[in-house]
């Protein structure tokens, strides 16, 4: 037994949430959800606005396991019990400092529950209310992998097709602020879905694409169409999950039909990282050597040594893409549901605004 702050006697009580859904109200009730798992776990993977507050870092997680181990689990838990109390005092006297008595957390660790066990005790004792995620992470990403892989989207999903430089994110964002409801993947995956599609941040790893994508889906509205983009199963590193993949095949498809011209001009404008980091564009045409005759290459490495954008994404969109994208869309030939023909991609605003009339249409 020991003592809250007012002087009351209480007695610590291990109080653990099981997690019903993603979107579960309970999540919503604490001041902070904090992840005590090693910064590389963090990394992967956490729960949504959860902080960092490890009670082993990678380097002693590796220690205490490999004693475990080799040694004994007698000596392991000796040796990462002074760890832990180690690095929560720091806590406590670090990030913790500021929250006064009335704050109340929620902390999680992989899935058995000693490393999040041990930080809860601590705080309890100090006279926090702080509870414990039943299962861990490991709960949370169960969660997430019956969402992505097991259950059908909610909402019924419309595709936007087009070659690519065709502008279906920018049309897309533009669609979202409108009040359509979108799923943006590249979005989600940090990346344009091509060669050349890298953003600064890199990706996220799958576990965080497939978490992001999860919340996203719970957020629908199910009475109203879903927008996304004609994608691959790939987008740059990552595999769009089985349930979104599925939608994304069976679904009715608007198609943007747009003259290379104004799509490679579209491209130029858009991709202006490729402008600032040549030998980066020099080094992707390189890989596409083997799948072009060696003029085509030579054109190609010509308009980059000119710093001819335009031409470059003329040429790439003409003889690398299109041929590759009409190999792909003629097996949804059956999806195609409309055409959206325009001449240029100058005036964005009205662009969407025929789209968005031949959206109300199909939906």
């Amino acid at each position: 037994m020991t003592r809250c702050p007012s002087g009351r006697p209480f007695t610590f009580i291990d109080v653990a949430l099981t997690l019903t859904g993603l979107s579960d109200p309970a999540l919503a009730g604490f001041d902070d959800i904090i992840d005590v798992r090693s910064p590389a776990e963090y990394a992967e993977d956490h729960l949504p606005g959860a902080i960092n507050l490890p009670v082993l870092d990678d380097a002693e997680r590796a220690r205490v396991g490999t004693i475990y181990k080799q040694v004994s689990p007698f000596d392991a838990r000796k040796i990462g019990g002074a760890l832990v109390a180690a690095n929560a005092a720091r806590h406590v006297a670090g990030p913790l400092a500021d929250r006064d008595g009335s704050w109340r957390g929620l902390v999680y660790c992989w899935r058995g529950g000693q490393r999040s066990g041990s930080f809860t005790t601590i705080l309890s004792q100090i006279g926090w209310r702080v509870d414990r995620v039943e299962g861990g992470y490991k709960a949370w990403r169960a969660l997430v992998v019956d969402r992505v892989q097991n259950r059908p989207v909610p909402a019924p999903v419309i595709v936007l097709d087009g070659n690519t430089g065709s502008a279906k994110t920018a049309i897309l964002n533009r669609l979202a602020a409108r009040g359509w409801q979108v799923i943006d993947l590249e979005g989600l995956a940090n990346h344009r879905g091509s060669l050349f599609g890298a953003r600064a941040g890199g990706q996220p790893g799958q576990k965080r694409f497939e978490g992001r994508l999860a919340l996203a889906l719970e957020a629908l509205d199910p009475a109203r169409p879903v927008l996304v983009e004609a994608e691959s199963s790939r987008i740059g590193a990552l595999t769009v999950p089985k349930a979104m993949w599925q939608a994304i095949c069976a679904a009715p498809r608007l198609r943007l039909e747009v003259p290379v011209a104004a799509r490679a001009a579209f491209t130029a404008a858009t991709y202006d990282d490729m402008v600032v980091d040549p030998a980066r564009v020099e080094a992707i045409l390189a890989t596409l050597a083997p799948m072009h005759p060696a003029e085509r290459i030579a054109d190609w490495q010509a308009a980059l040594a000119a710093r001819d954008w335009r031409g470059l994404a003329c040429g790439l969109l003409r003889d690398h893409y299109d041929p590759r994208y009409l190999k792909h869309r003629l097996r949804y030939a059956e999806r195609e549901k409309a055409v959206v023909a325009l001449d240029d991609l100058r005036d964005l605003d009205t662009v969407t605004g025929r789209v968005e009339a031949e959206l109300a249409r199909l939906a």
